[in-house]
């Protein structure tokens, strides 16, 4: 068995981040095919797939003292990946309504074993930071952002008033906000959209 993936990748990151090139060489051959065919479902081309896929990893070794943030080096590298493609389709493009046709396509698509492991790892990690805020501000997040109901509706079915509502929602956007940036390196909307649905 070869030795290579004997390492965890803890271990590679904080080799990487001391700047350690034989570590980042590891890291590519560990993740870089997943990477290429999770952007190929994009772009639908072996041959860019590939060319963007170097650029997440060369974008990953340029900012690699950002990874000190990061809890899961391979969770942090499909959403480079996803952000990166999305990036440069959007300039290619120059178009919001194609770049919405791609997203689209992409959600329907998404089944494979890679972006279920992210989900699951994301929505354990929105559990988790969901857990630490305060009961009521918890309720009204899970009311009002994984049920769909409005503050109006809330409020009523809780029996306080609409800007208490509005008020524990600013809260807790801001607190999720915060750690998901922090943790995760991606904004709170990328997580909802894509994990909410």
């Amino acid at each position: 068995m070869s030795t290579k993936y004997t390492i965890s990748d803890q271990e590679l990151q904080a080799k990487i981040m001391a700047g350690q090139e034989s570590a980042f060489s590891q890291l590519y051959d560990r993740y870089s095919p997943a990477i290429s065919l999770y952007i190929k479902r994009f772009v639908n081309s072996s041959d860019l797939s590939e060319d963007l896929s170097q650029e997440v990893f060369i974008k990953m070794w340029q900012h690699r003292s950002k990874l000190e943030e990061v809890r899961s080096i391979k969770a942090y590298l499909f959403i480079m990946a996803r952000n990166h493609t999305l990036n440069s389709l959007k300039k290619a493009m120059r178009s919001d309504v194609a770049m919405g046709e791609v997203i689209n396509s992409f959600v329907e698509q998404r089944s494979c074993t890679e972006e279920e492991l992210l989900a699951k790892e994301y929505l354990e990690y929105l559990e988790k930071a969901l857990a630490a805020l305060p009961s009521r501000t918890r309720e009204i997040f899970k009311l009002c952002r994984q049920e769909g109901k409005s503050y109006d509706e809330v409020a009523l079915a809780l029996g306080i008033s609409r800007n208490a509502v509005k008020n524990h929602m600013v809260s807790s956007m801001k607190v999720l906000s915060a750690s998901v940036k922090k943790d995760l390196g991606i904004s709170l909307g990328i997580l909802l959209t894509v994990f909410l649905k």
